[in-house]
């Protein structure tokens, strides 16, 4: 009798162990992306590698605007930890939805199409496009108008880019425009005579000027972007998330509001080469989604 009561504790310590086993294993399985990253104090980010968005430091650190935001906006929450994978413009999205990083720091417009794949912090960014040229503007190249009615204008712009996208819409056929994965290439053919104008945000032209090292190439002014009832299309920059993190983003979202009023958001700006023309208006990233902007 005592052998059977021994083995009847037996058993039911075993099953108990299995059935906390089982519920910590269910657990694991239900913590979300945002849990994880604030237990670990760590996350992810995918950047392409390029000023002033998202690049690796010298001492190889992530650095630039987005990356500087995230740090600021995680800190206070314990994730001092912000590890960084490089990847092409073109792959951080199927990047983000493979899991290979926890949200995308790369200077990524909110558009219809990408809203259809990924979730968007509310912008922190109104952007102009702006092009760069060879000194004295040789071709004369002033709008997006202009390069789409001459075929012979060789283009250059981002893969996958919302500068791609805005000089689509004004005209300028796929034909007509050479892909570049980076911004480092795109200005390598312009600086070789492999395209007679290279398209890029406002911002990032401003800060691919300031480089000492970049001579025989200059901002084409007055440029005309993309229209939309006569007047200048913008584009609002936002960290993107995986859409069913949406707590990581909502998380963010919180941090994002602090940042803008308290001025630490207008310093970032300012470090990375923006002006106060850059600021975001009060809007959601729902609204851009939905063309509210």
């Amino acid at each position: 009798m005592a052998s059977k009561v021994g083995l009847l504790r037996t058993m039911a310590a075993a099953a108990t162990a299995f059935a906390i086993l089982l519920i910590s294993a269910a657990s694991l399985r239900a913590e979300t992306t945002g849990q994880r990253v604030l237990r670990q104090g760590k996350i992810v980010i995918g950047i392409s590698n390029g000023a002033p968005w998202g690049f690796r430091g010298v001492d190889g650190e992530p650095e630039g605007f987005h990356p500087d935001l995230i740090k600021a906006a995680f800190k206070d929450l314990g994730v001092n930890q912000v590890e960084l994978v490089v990847t092409e413009f073109g792959a951080l999205i199927p990047g983000l939805m493979a899991q290979r990083f926890d949200a995308i720091a790369a200077g990524l417009y909110i558009t219809p199409e990408r809203c259809e794949l990924v979730a968007f912090s509310d912008p922190d960014l109104k952007l102009a496009d702006a092009a760069l040229v060879a000194k004295g503007n040789p071709k004369n190249v002033h709008s997006y108008a202009q390069i789409a009615a001459n075929p012979e204008i060789k283009f250059g712009v981002g893969r996958g880019s919302a500068t791609a996208k805005n000089a689509a819409a004004a005209g300028v056929a796929d034909i007509n425009m050479l892909l570049f994965p980076d911004i480092q290439s795109n200005v390598s053919a312009l600086l070789t005579g492999r395209i007679d104008v290279a398209a890029f945000s406002a911002p990032t032209v401003a800060r691919i000027l300031s480089d000492n090292n970049v001579q025989g190439i200059e901002r084409a002014l007055p440029f005309e972007g993309l229209q939309d009832r006569g007047k200048e299309r913008y584009g609002y920059s936002a960290i993107a998330f995986r859409k069913e993190d949406g707590d990581l983003r909502d998380m963010y979202n919180s941090r994002l509001k602090l940042l803008k009023s308290d001025g630490r958001l207008a310093s970032i700006m300012a470090k990375n080469g923006f002006s106060d023309q850059e600021a975001a208006p009060d809007l959601t990233s729902e609204q851009i989604c939905a063309g509210q902007d």
